[in-house]
């Protein structure tokens, strides 16, 4: 009982010590939220699913009408075509042309909507996939967290079992010099305390490369200044096992995992591009309109100041006996130059049309898209399939899982009270001259065991829960 008090007491002196800066040290939850805002797979998946965003953006706006204004400026020299009266010129002209037009798609069997659908849960799925790279990497911190702990523990047994070993051998050493115990005895306990104190040695270090592990999980600097907050491990909140049945736990993971979430999305999305594809072989109506207007330099009009009728006697005709004089009337006129904006004006023109495009023959490639759309669908049904069936495989082995190391952790308990009564008796029987050291030593190596199997099978315990209650969709608390 002495020993039991004296390693609580080793444990408590050294969770207090942390305890005092609390403030500054990581705990949990801190260190799940930096891994998933630093981790550079998710962002990575977060710039993904603002791809799969504007490929979603960009189909919405697919579906209105488009509008585009040219313009155009040139100089044409040489044999051409008059562009005001169309006559074959040989000449140097200048042309300006604008010209808007739209046009939009009034009817394609909802191909358009459903390539919308499509991408929207596209975007979804991308989404969910950010949400369950998360969930990954929570898992593993949460694992690296409980590592650090556990290294944390055993470096605590191990100090006390040093210390331990020390006061055996002083007062071994003080009895060899009484006379009342053998030289051998202090050696053999000096070899002891230089094992305990290579073990103290060994499990410090673990610490540091559990903090390392938990550093690189989290995407932090190693040159980081971390420390871990420690919580008592027996406060750290479980759910009861009989409230973690696989079934019930497989029937919410179905819904609230993000990998079945992303499945489930997906399966919608390949139905949809299925539909789009589907609707993209039949006729497809579409309305079109333009404005239209140009100048040219060479553009010339009547000038009507300059319109005259001039009258030239020809000939003449008698008619009878009466002579009567044949005239001549021509009329004449001057050109002028059209002005910009009046040219511009004379000729502005408009037009609309109504289109029906039917696909008769375009190399197969609508009707293979086609194909293509229900294999992708028939191939993500099977994946859903297989990652409900892994899903459910998981469940069942977490749950046998932490079955085994509850059972485990109880049966450890049982071994530790044993050893260290066993132990008890070692010291007492030592004590008195009535045990040799080897004895002692190996009564004192079966408590030391005993308490770090007790420290393994609590930790694995916990994280085996904590497997089953992130299953279940509680998060993971410490």
């Amino acid at each position: 009982m002495r020993i039991k008090i004296r390693l609580l007491a080793a444990m408590a002196i050294c969770l207090s010590g942390f305890a005092g800066v609390a403030q500054n040290k990581w705990d949990l939850k801190r260190c799940v939220e930096y891994a998933v805002n630093n981790n550079i797979s998710v962002r990575q998946s977060d710039v993904q699913a603002r791809i799969y965003a504007l490929t979603m953006r960009q189909n919405i706006l697919s579906q209105y009408p488009t509008l585009a204004f040219n313009g155009g400026l040139g100089v044409n020299s040489g044999r051409s075509q008059d562009p005001s009266n169309y006559s074959l010129i040989t000449t140097t002209y200048i042309a300006n042309s604008f010209s808007l037009s739209s046009a939009v798609t009034i009817f394609n069997w909802y191909s358009k909507r459903n390539f919308i659908d499509g991408s929207r849960y596209d975007w979804l799925a991308s989404l969910a996939s950010t949400d369950k790279l998360r969930n990954d990497i929570s898992l593993n911190v949460a694992n690296a967290y409980l590592q650090v702990l556990l290294a944390i523990q055993q470096t605590s047994a191990s100090e006390l079992q040093l210390h331990l070993s020390r006061s055996q051998l002083e007062n071994t050493q003080k009895q060899v010099m009484a006379g009342a115990l053998p030289e051998l005895n202090a050696a053999e306990l000096e070899s002891q305390l230089a094992q305990d104190s290579s073990s103290f040695i060994t499990t410090r270090a673990s610490i540091d490369l559990a903090v390392l592990n938990l550093k690189a999980y989290m995407g932090l600097d190693a040159a980081t200044v971390f420390e871990v907050d420690t919580p008592p491990l027996e406060k750290i909140p479980i759910e009861d096992l009989a409230n973690l049945q696989p079934e019930a736990i497989y029937s919410l993971a179905l819904v609230n995992q993000p990998l079945q979430k992303v499945d489930q999305l997906q399966l919608q999305s390949a139905r949809k591009y299925l539909a789009a594809n589907r609707g993209a072989l039949y006729p497809s109506v579409s309305l079109s309109g333009s404005l239209g207007t140009n100048y040219v330099s060479q553009g010339q009009e009547v000038n009507p100041a300059s319109v005259y009728l001039r009258k030239d006697t020809i000939g003449q005709v008698t008619v009878g006996p009466t002579p009567y004089p044949v005239v001549s009337e021509t009329y004449g006129y001057s050109l002028r130059k059209i002005p910009y904006f009046s040219q511009l004006n004379q000729n502005f023109g408009q037009a609309v049309g109504l289109s029906v495009n039917v696909p008769i023959f375009n190399g197969g490639s609508l009707r293979i898209s086609y194909e293509k759309s229900k294999l992708n669908l028939r191939n993500t049904e099977l994946q859903r399939d297989q990652d409900n069936l892994t899903l459910k495989q998981n469940i069942y082995q977490a749950y046998v899982n932490a079955v085994t190391a509850q059972q485990k952790f109880e049966a450890n308990k049982k071994t530790l009270a044993a050893t260290q009564k066993s132990f008890d008796f070692a010291n007492k029987r030592y004590s008195v001259g009535m045990l040799n050291t080897i004895d002692l030593l190996t009564n004192q190596n079966n408590f030391y065991k005993a308490q770090i199997d007790l420290l393994y099978s609590q930790f694995d315990y916990v994280f085996k829960m904590k497997v089953l209650e992130f299953y279940k969709g509680l998060g993971l608390k410490m």
